[in-house]
């Protein structure tokens, strides 16, 4: 992969080539096999005893995660040297896919590996890291991550939980509450964030069993039954003062880096759970007769099946097209050097470049797997109401998504605003971009020929940044740094932009199917074009309101006219038969009966 120049956001004012992002279809060898290790522990180990494990059997689900850590499952993201296997996020990102169809048990796993192990991996010292990497890596020790608490959720800034240092310096005083906790009723140790002295912000490793350290009741919750979700609280419990995480006062450092990565796997987890219910509505619909056939050979009932497998694609692409963006920046971070012990912090450093990339991703995925989970309970009918088809519980259990790792609509009043924020600090050129674009916008533009596969549709993604452009720049003209309080405004151009992700994503990994000329991929390069094209189209519409919307809050009377016929300019295009295309797409999917490419 060619080297990207390592600024989030870049792809709003750039095209890039094919060579520039890793798919799915670049998989090596070995981590074809790392998704099989996975594959074959869950359907050896997790799928028998599923019904143990959404009854909330923690004896069940604690030995399965040992299991895990056996078999190298938990380690993924944990260096060597500390047991670890240190695999590329490429690699981490399948695993977490692979395991999503584990339900609740993948999300055990997945706070357990991500925002439970991470921050040690990332913040700890090397005594922390040599005392607790090994045993969470195999799988011996369990971890939860504790921030939400009663008076404090998208504002985690505002917790009230507070740590005081002793007369004789040699611990930190906790006390307070957390909510919400994943792996609490088994965790062995936590990290919770306090604020030392009820002011400076810091993250503390807690182990379990500590006095005045207390884990309260399991919380009933709509989905996700099989995970542990309980209250914690804290008091007067003494944390040894060499388990202080990080700096005392920087705590938001770790968290806001660790919720990056959180923001990123629960996408890849999307992914696996999309795929899943696309496998099943279409087994459904093949086996289930009314009028005397197979409801798979309606029409309606083929678009459904369409959409969805469209929807776990571009989500699929988005996801390993980020993988190998974090991978690269990893790379260039180790290849930069310096203090071994630094490491860490290094790379949370890199991932954080893509902290918008990783907001989009969970945005978008989450809400496709929503979209995926309904329409296959739909397909299923009545049935599909019913607790004995997994498509129930995966509807139940889809929609905790959109609020995990900050809601949606706080990540989407992230997108926009760290965009801008990388603006005026100079690493984009974004406000330059804008600028330029006015004059070019009042030029004619006529359309180009679409001779080549996938010309139209990258020239309308190449129409999508420039919408953007125009609209964002009148925002910042008329707001200024006021925008940040128009946060209708500012939902718009994330989704504007969460649109053209999308689209690009979706492009660039079938024009590099198309490059590679495989003839034994034909079928799948001809699914993957029709799938973009028809993904491009009705993005683009959505693109076309999202702007019409909000030109209509920044402008009036004859200025928005003129606005409106600027945008009338960029969305021109021939429009294609989606409705052929989706029946072409259906036709796959029925006779596989799962996720197609």
């Amino acid at each position: 992969m060619a080297q990207n120049k390592g600024w989030g956001g870049r792809f709003v004012i750039e095209d890039m080539a094919p060579q520039d992002i890793v798919t799915p279809e670049d998989f090596t060898d070995e981590q074809v096999m790392i998704g099989e290790a996975a594959r074959a522990f869950l359907e050896g180990e997790v799928r028998p005893r599923d019904a143990e494990i959404e009854a909330l059997n923690y004896e069940l689900t604690v030995k399965l995660l040992r299991k895990a850590g056996e078999l190298g499952l938990l380690g993924a993201d944990v260096p060597e040297a500390y047991g670890g296997l240190g695999l590329d996020k490429v690699s981490s990102t399948l695993l977490a896919e692979t395991l999503a169809e584990a339900s609740s048990f993948a999300l055990s796993v997945g706070a357990h590996v991500g925002i439970g192990t991470l921050p040690i991996v990332f913040f700890g010292t090397p005594a922390q890291k040599a005392k607790y990497l090994p045993d969470l890596a195999a799988g011996t020790k369990i971890a939860a991550y504790c921030l939400t608490e009663p008076s404090s959720g998208s504002d985690a800034l505002g917790a009230k939980t507070t740590a005081r240092l002793n007369a004789e310096g040699t611990h930190y005083v906790l006390n307070g509450s957390k909510l919400y906790i994943t792996n609490s009723g088994f965790a062995d140790m936590f990290i919770v964030y306090a604020k030392v002295n009820g002011d400076h912000f810091t993250a503390f490793i807690v182990e379990r069993g500590l006095p005045g350290f207390s884990i309260g009741p399991e919380e009933h919750k709509m989905g996700i039954k099989g995970s542990s979700t309980c209250p914690i609280f804290f008091d007067d419990t003494p944390v040894p003062a060499e388990n202080v995480l990080g700096e005392v006062g920087k705590g938001h450092v770790i968290a806001f880096n660790i919720l990056n990565i959180g923001r990123f796997k629960l996408a890849a987890g999307c992914v696996g759970g999309a795929k899943e219910a696309v496998a099943l509505a279409a087994k459904y619909a093949n086996g289930r007769k009314q009028f005397g056939r197979p409801i798979a050979s309606f029409p309606l009932i083929g678009a459904k099946l369409a959409d969805m497998n469209i929807a776990a694609f571009v989500t699929e692409s988005m996801v390993y097209r980020t993988a190998g963006w974090i991978d690269e920046m990893l790379r260039a971070s180790e290849a930069a050097g310096g203090d071994a012990d630094g490491a860490g912090a290094r790379a949370a450093k890199a991932i954080s470049e893509y902290a918008l990339e990783c907001s989009i991703n969970k945005v978008f995925a989450t809400e496709a797997l929503d979209f995926v989970a309904d329409e296959a309970v739909q397909i299923h009918g009545g049935y599909g109401y019913v607790k004995e088809y997994k498509v129930e519980r995966i509807y139940r259990d889809s929609r905790i998504n959109r609020i995990f790792e900050g809601t949606n609509e706080i990540n989407r009043m992230l997108i926009p605003g760290t965009l801008m924020k990388k603006a005026l600090k100079g690493e984009l050129p974004l406000l330059r971009k804008a600028r330029a674009l006015q004059a070019e916008l009042l030029q004619p533009m006529p359309l180009p020929a679409f001779d080549e596969p996938l010309a139209k549709e990258t020239y309308r993604i190449g129409q999508a940044k420039r919408t953007f452009l125009a609209v964002g720049g009148l925002a910042v003209q008329k707001f200024g740094l006021a925008l940040e309080q128009q946060q209708e405004t500012l939902c718009l151009l994330a989704d504007m932009m969460i649109q053209t992700f999308a689209m690009e994503s979706a492009a660039l990994r079938t024009r590099k199917m198309l490059l590679r000329a495989d003839p034994a991929a034909a079928a799948r390069t001809r699914n993957a074009v029709e799938m973009t094209a028809v993904f491009v189209q009705e993005a683009m519409e959505r693109v076309e309101s999202h702007a019409k919307t909000a030109l209509a809050a920044l402008e009036t009377g004859d200025a928005l006219q003129t606005q409106l016929a600027v945008l009338k300019k960029l969305m021109r295009a021939p429009l294609g038969d989606t409705i052929a295309l989706k029946r072409s797409i259906a036709a796959r999917v029925v006779k596989s009966q799962q996720y197609t490419l």
